[in-house]
């Protein structure tokens, strides 16, 4: 059985938003093609977001998820996803296998700082 809650650490590097899980092999893995655009709305509140803040997602509801972003198509191997409100889209790559064996049809978000 696989965790129903994940946890990543996006950052910024060179200007774009990465993460890191050498779980799952993955190193300066980027958020691209709009994804990057949810993350900065995302992390408005939250000092210091560049150097890296908890991110957890699931594909179901939990305490205090943010967010629910809709899957909307699949193109290039990766999965178009979209918020409502502030309405955006953004693409999530390949990757997004490495958490689940099928692209979820929705994924629940939760932004918040690091401690310490």
């Amino acid at each position: 059985m696989t965790n129903f809650l994940r946890l990543i650490v996006p950052y910024k590097y060179e200007s774009a938003w990465v993460f890191d899980d050498p779980d799952v092999g993955l190193i300066r893995e980027p958020f691209v093609f709009g994804a990057d655009r949810i993350l900065d709305w995302l992390t408005s509140g939250i000092p210091n977001a560049e150097h890296g803040f908890l991110l957890y997602f699931a594909p179901g509801p939990f305490p205090g998820a943010q967010v629910k972003i809709d899957w909307v198509r699949e193109e290039c191997e990766g999965n178009w996803y979209k918020l409502e409100d502030p309405p955006m889209e953004g693409w999530l790559c390949p990757a997004l296998l490495k958490y689940f064996d099928e692209p979820p049809k929705q994924i629940y978000v939760k932004a918040e700082p690091k401690q310490g």
